[in-house]
């Protein structure tokens, strides 16, 4: 009798026991997380803790969910908790100087008027016509605002960089500031040719809404401290202080856009006399690239039989492909760079390419590719073309992938070790430099990407590439902090399961099977309504007895059906939600139970040898 007290007694003290310690760690480990995931996808990198550590007055997050909307949409219901999970992360790091509030706008509330008054955009689902709002806003202290409108799902990878690139943005008071040193007219000018007044390029027009535009004079011999980025477009015979300025700029770690360009089709040339015009249209940087571990070769354009755009020529406007203007798709741009991946298709024209130099200390990534049925032809080549066709007959490709567009990172020497004359006490060396290089110039202009209308003195742009977006995305990149630019891409939170995806066909297959029969019994029934309804009123009244009933029988079995119909579309994922819920279960209570079982088989072991 007493053994079995004893062992009553201990059970109920191992019970209590395990009880007390769930109490105890649950509220003294409250804020404790254990990323297992293999890229560390819920914890957040160095580069984000150092955003979050210097910020000075407090941000608020606001996340915009529409959660009971998105019940059925699996994928986008396990992103939008990886998102918040992530944004709890940035919550618990900035040690109480960032708020994070998630909201759920219901159709027609305060929240959702308040979504769409920020700027999130909400995205319509096909059924129903629910409204879907998945975005962040964020406030600082100031009052301003900045937004995510909406998370796609396809750039998962930066989705790290997005959320702390707009928590920066709201940390600093000013806009980033970027010096403009332009051999070319993007500010606008006058067309000797035409002799008329030419606008400012659009794609000035688009960086002056984000950033604040310095124009510097071709004879510079100092950056200003105040630019954040430097954005050198066609640098032509730019004098030795110049180049010092500018090497000087990159040694102190200021990051640089260059656009340069063997044959530059936007340079007006000089005038040679009448109707006559220099082929004096390319610009280069070779000491610089020298420096940092590339070269551009000269005279050479690359002809892409691949990417070859379409091209109209002669009075007909006969289309015809021009191998050396290019339109760039996907698969041509790096889908790990930042300033890449979100685009669609870039259009250059008359490219250089681009070359790392043997034994660089500098990384050399490419950003933009040619095809492989591409070759490097001569540039003077471009300055009589008449007809495309005739690049396009003489191609022969080498099989090669050329460069267009490359970033180079990394240790790098000065241009200048010595400095130049009057100015010796620059500086020799950077740990780490940051430079995107163009080897064109004249993807910036109008008519390679933009469409633009003139309503009334004001001008409408219609993009039709995205060669603007690339200069944003750069000059934004390349404005943040060494903080944010470490912040590169992620891996994906989405990872193949093999029995939830077979689960996931069968229940389709079935989906679309019921669903099938169900809507051909469905249009039957409307179809047996159409004839016994009518248009008219007095004549809908003359049906006798027997199709009134025949009516109602129809029309109750249209409501049969449509109920049918969304009993099949839940199921569709019923298997899965179970296989969720059973793996629930095992993680929350098989650890516990194996626990408890190792305990008492340990106090069993242990009464048996007392005994």
């Amino acid at each position: 009798m007493k053994r079995v007290i004893y062992s009553g007694a201990g059970l109920l003290l191992i019970a209590l026991a395990f009880l007390v310690f769930n109490i105890v760690s649950g509220l003294a480990f409250t804020n404790a997380r254990l990323d297992l995931t293999e890229q560390k996808l819920y914890t957040i990198s160095e580069g984000t803790e150092s955003i979050l550590e210097a910020l000075e007055s407090p941000i608020e997050l606001q996340f915009f969910y529409s959660d009971g909307a998105v019940r059925d949409l699996v994928a986008l219901r396990n992103y939008a908790r990886r998102v918040e999970e992530l944004l709890r992360a940035y919550e618990r790091a900035a040690g109480g100087k960032l708020k994070l509030q998630v909201i759920d706008p219901q159709p027609f509330s305060e929240e959702e008027d308040r979504a769409a008054e920020l700027g999130l955009q909400a995205v319509s689902l096909d059924r129903g016509g629910d409204k879907v709002y998945f975005g962040l806003a964020g406030t600082n202290a100031e009052g301003h605002t900045q937004t995510i409108p909406f998370f796609p799902l396809d750039q998962e990878e930066f989705l790290e960089y997005e959320i702390s690139r707009l928590v920066q943005s709201l940390a600093t008071a000013q806009f980033p500031v970027v010096g403009v040193l332009s051999g070319l007219q993007i500010n606008g000018g006058f067309d000797m040719r035409t002799q008329q007044a030419t606008p400012p390029w659009m794609v000035l027009e688009d960086i002056r809404q984000l950033f604040h535009i310095e124009s510097l004079k071709h004879d510079i011999d100092m950056i200003p401290t105040n630019v954040s980025v430097l954005m050198l477009v066609h640098p032509k015979q730019l004098p030795e202080q110049t180049l010092y300025a500018v090497d000087q700029f990159v040694m102190r770690g200021g990051k640089v856009l260059v656009f340069v360009d063997p044959f530059s089709e936007a340079d007006p040339g000089s005038m040679m006399g009448p109707g006559g015009f220099a082929e004096e249209k390319a610009s280069e940087l070779e000491p610089l690239f020298k420096a940092w571990g590339l070269r551009m070769p000269a005279d050479q354009v690359v002809a892409d039989a691949s990417y070859a755009m379409s091209v109209g020529v002669g009075p007909e406007r006969r289309a015809v492909r021009h191998p050396g203007w290019l339109s760039l798709p996907q698969q041509a741009l790096d889908a790990d760079d930042v300033t890449t991946a979100s685009l669609e298709s870039l259009t250059m024209a008359t490219t250089g390419l681009l070359e790392p130099l043997e034994g660089a200390s500098t990384r050399f990534t490419p950003l933009m590719r040619s095809s492989g049925y591409a070759m490097p032809i001569e540039a003077g080549r471009f300055a009589t073309l008449q007809n495309p066709e005739e690049l396009l007959r003489g191609l022969e490709p080498t099989g090669e992938r050329y460069t267009l567009a490359a970033r180079i990172q990394g240790p790098a020497q000065s241009a200048y070790p010595n400095g130049i004359e009057g100015r010796k006490d620059g500086l020799k060396e950077s740990d780490s430099i940051n430079v995107i290089v163009v080897a064109d110039t004249d993807l910036l202009s109008d008519r390679m990407w933009v469409q633009v209308q003139d309503f009334f003195g004001q001008r409408f742009p219609q993009p039709w590439a995205d060669n603007g977006s690339f200069v944003i995305n750069a000059l934004d990149n390349l404005s943040g902090s060494d903080a944010l630019i470490s912040v590169r891409s992620r891996g994906r939170f989405a990872r193949p399961f093999v029995v939830v995806e077979e689960l996931q066909r069968q229940a389709e297959n079935r989906f679309r099977e019921t669903e099938e029969v169900l809507q051909r019994r469905l249009a039957e029934t409307e179809a047996q309504l159409a004839e016994l309804q009518s248009p008219d009123p007095e004549q809908a009244l003359e049906l006798t007895a027997e199709q009134q009933a025949a009516l109602q029988g129809y029309m109750q079995e249209k409501l049969r059906i449509r109920k049918e119909l969304r009993e099949v579309r839940y199921q569709l994922n019923a298997d899965i939600e179970a296989l969720g819920r059973t793996l629930k279960f095992l993680n929350i209570a098989l650890v516990p139970l194996l626990l408890t079982l190792g305990v008492l088989g340990l106090w069993f072991w242990r009464r048996r040898r007392v005994a």
